[in-house]
């Protein structure tokens, strides 16, 4: 069954990793690096959006709600409606402390931050 924007509601993990992100001007501004889930809830807490770095170093890791990353066949990967400026601003941490007290602080900044609604109230 397909989503509202016509993709399909299933994909494996492996295929959105390492997939480009693009903003809304068209520039990439990075892909994502992995996916954190919630195994009690069968849910992906965030996209984990890597960008800012040089040759891999001095890169930023950004927690993006899923909900926020829309495919595009056009650019053959994933667009963010959201500025560079509100996109360089945006919380950013190590992998490592992404999944502190098990990602729900990442997972609730980066909602607030977004102003996404949130998917587990």
């Amino acid at each position: 069954m397909p989503t509202a924007s016509g993709h399909t509601i299933a994909i494996p993990a492996s295929r959105a990793i390492g997939t480009d992100v693009y903003n809304l001007d068209g520039e990439k501004i990075g892909k994502v690096e992995d996916l954190m889930l919630d195994k009690t809830d069968n849910t992906i807490m965030f996209a984990v959006v890597g960008f800012g770095g040089f040759l891999g170093m001095g890169e930023k890791f950004h927690p993006l709600p899923w909900a926020a990353l829309d495919y595009s066949k056009d650019t053959g990967g994933y667009v963010v409606p959201y500025s560079r400026a509100e996109l360089e601003a945006a919380p950013a941490n190590s992998i490592k402390d992404l999944t502190r007290d098990d990602g729900y602080n990442a997972r609730q900044e980066a909602y607030d931050y977004y102003k996404v609604e949130p998917y587990w109230h």
